[in-house]
């Protein structure tokens, strides 16, 4: 690829945005429904978790509504994060050029970003690492399955 090329290397806020966005969010809660029914858990529960987050304690007695709040804010979240990457990008087209790398390490920054700042702000307490098997998934869905699609969609839209 020549420099002019990679100069003009950019990628596409709908592409990035809403097709990555929307990748991300559906592989992370997926994953999130999968864990929690193997604890014994329901899908329902992680989305009222979800809610709770700005409904309050409240959120695991509303039902199906409440849940479709947890899932609203689950996308809001995830469409944010691929907004991030979406004008970072645009600063540093490093990350469309070597977009494997730079979408792993993108979502272990989200993963940080939520795990402590997020969740210590909206909870009120700060948040203790959870046992290595869960640490060791919630690093990987973040790292294949929010940065990596993200980033795949940035640099598939900037070939374009």
């Amino acid at each position: 690829m020549t420099p002019a090329a990679l100069a003009a290397l950019r990628a596409r806020a709908f592409d990035t945005v809403v097709l990555g966005g929307l990748a991300a969010g559906v592989l992370d809660i997926l994953d999130a429904f999968i864990v929690t029914s193997l604890d014994g858990g329901t899908p329902i529960r992680v989305l009222h978790a979800i809610a709770s987050g700005v409904v309050g304690r409240s959120a695991y007695q509303g039902g199906m509504t409440t849940a479709a709040v947890g899932l609203v804010l689950h996308f809001v979240i995830s469409f944010g994060a691929a907004t991030t990457y979406f004008l970072a990008s645009r600063k540093l087209p490093v990350m469309l050029r070597h977009w494997v790398p730079a979408g792993l390490a993108f979502g272990l920054a989200v993963w940080v970003f939520m795990y402590y700042v997020v969740l210590p702000v909206t909870f009120g307490r700060p948040n203790t690492l959870p046992p290595l098997p869960q640490l060791i998934n919630q690093l990987g869905i973040h790292a294949l399955g929010v940065g990596l699609p993200i980033a795949w969609f940035a640099r598939r839209s900037a070939r374009r």
